[in-house]
């Protein structure tokens, strides 16, 4: 996805963090349910991503067609979708998909969040989706079964259930949705999609400090007091000790760097006078 769609997709994305503490499994549920019906029909998928029609008229369509049948919230997010514009029919579903996903993943973290655990969700849904998949590509039966025409969608998230009986509901609810609606993909391609959406989210709690030599106990304290205040958890820290920065201390957290280095400042200065 790129361009005009990857905009809309961003501002999605964006519009929806404001929903995620909140978010329950439901709602993800919900977007997968209208995900199906967008996919099953191709004239609904043009006439939601038709660019010579207004945003108001694409809402409006979504809330006709969904209104008193899901939640009012995943109403008002498919709704928002349809209103952006798309550069292909397929676009808005990839998006609905990804938004789904992301709420499935923001309870994992929210579940998490509430023993100020930070990681503990969010890796524990990683792991079921790599145990998940390790057993369907070991089983070139699995494979055969988990791809087999005929076979009912229950049938096949039994057969997913039995593969991972421990995972979380979280995992349950991203793995039968790949099983039963993999949209053109492998059902191990889809599930490793997510997982990398579960990872990209788990970013946000891991602090990578960079620093000239290793930090004392009381510094390291330190920082992780500091660290957690300014971002509002409890984060985990990654010190990696990197000579090249002459002095001072880099931190990425997520896409946000901060960086007191010396390399930094000059490099900084490089670019000013370049």
């Amino acid at each position: 996805m790129a361009g005009v769609s990857s905009e809309s997709l961003a501002a999605a994305l964006a519009a929806l963090e404001a929903k995620l503490p909140t978010a329950s499994l439901q709602l993800a549920k919900d977007l997968f349910g209208i995900l199906g019906t967008v996919d099953s029909s191709a004239g609904l998928r043009r006439a939601l991503t038709d660019p010579s029609r207004s945003g108001d008229e694409k809402s409006s369509l979504v809330k006709q067609l969904f209104g008193g049948k899901v939640s009012a919230d995943a109403v008002e997010i498919s709704a928002g979708l349809a209103s952006s514009r798309w550069a292909s029919a397929r676009d808005i579903g990839d998006a609905l998909e990804t938004l789904a996903a992301s709420v499935v993943i923001a309870v994992a973290e929210n579940k998490s969040a509430v023993s100020a655990s930070g990681l503990t969700g969010l890796e524990s849904l990683e792991n079921d989706l790599f145990a998940f998949n390790q057993s369907v590509e070991s089983s070139h039966e699995v494979q055969r079964a988990l791809s087999e025409p005929q076979a009912s969608p229950a049938a096949k998230v039994t057969l997913a259930e039995k593969l991972v009986p421990g995972a979380s509901e979280e995992a349950k609810v991203l793995i039968a949705q790949a099983v039963t609606a993999p949209r053109g993909l492998k059902v191990t391609k889809l599930v490793r999609r997510f997982a990398e959406l579960a990872a990209k989210r788990q970013e946000r709690w891991i602090a990578t400090v960079s620093v000239t030599r290793p930090l004392t106990e009381t510094q390291t304290s330190r920082l992780q007091t500091g660290l957690n205040a300014l971002y509002g958890r409890e984060l985990k820290i990654n010190m990696n000790v990197d000579p090249a920065l002459i002095g001072g201390i880099r931190i990425q957290v997520g896409d946000e760097v901060v960086d007191a280095s010396v390399a930094g400042r000059l490099g900084q200065l490089q670019r000013q006078i370049a």
